[in-house]
């Protein structure tokens, strides 16, 4: 008998940093060429964003930095953890991303990285950097709203 594929989204790991220190604009979601037992680490969740970014280069989309872990049963089918890896995007999308980045002071950085029927897919965001006033407003805001979610816990 086939075996039935699971559909649906699993979010294997998420770029927690990126909505402290960027301000997100616009989102895309990509594909991502794996090499040997990549993929099973990825679905063990086995990956870290801490210093991914996203560059252009030669009409192609390369993530560098991005970490995964080899597979622990893997042996000489493991690769470097840290290589830069080639993303799967249409031609226009990586045309209007280069625009972006080269005219507005863009940059490109990773945000999550789920499995799609399973395929990993990663979604990155074009984003520009908040500064420090901008963290202490988000802050701000953030406290506020959770002093008044207390107020109308206690109200009630």
């Amino acid at each position: 008998m086939a075996e039935k594929k699971s559909t649906g989204n699993k979010q294997v790991a998420e770029n927690r940093r990126a909505r402290h220190d960027y301000f997100l604009d616009e989102k895309f979601e990509c594909g991502i060429v794996l090499t040997g037992t990549e993929i099973k680490s990825i679905r063990q969740g086995k990956v870290q964003f801490r210093d991914a970014y996203i560059s252009i280069y030669k009409g192609e989309a390369w993530i560098k930095g991005m970490h995964i872990s080899p597979y622990k049963q893997g042996n000489i089918f493991n690769v470097d953890e840290t290589r830069d890896r080639k993303l799967l995007l249409h031609k226009e999308e990586i045309r209007k991303l280069l625009m972006k980045v080269k005219t507005k002071g863009y940059t490109l950085i990773p945000v999550r990285m789920y499995l799609k029927d399973g395929r990993a897919k990663l979604e990155i965001a074009l984003a520009h950097g908040k500064n420090l006033f901008d963290k202490r407003q988000d802050s701000k805001i953030r406290d506020a709203n959770r002093e008044m979610a207390k107020a109308l816990k206690f109200h009630r």
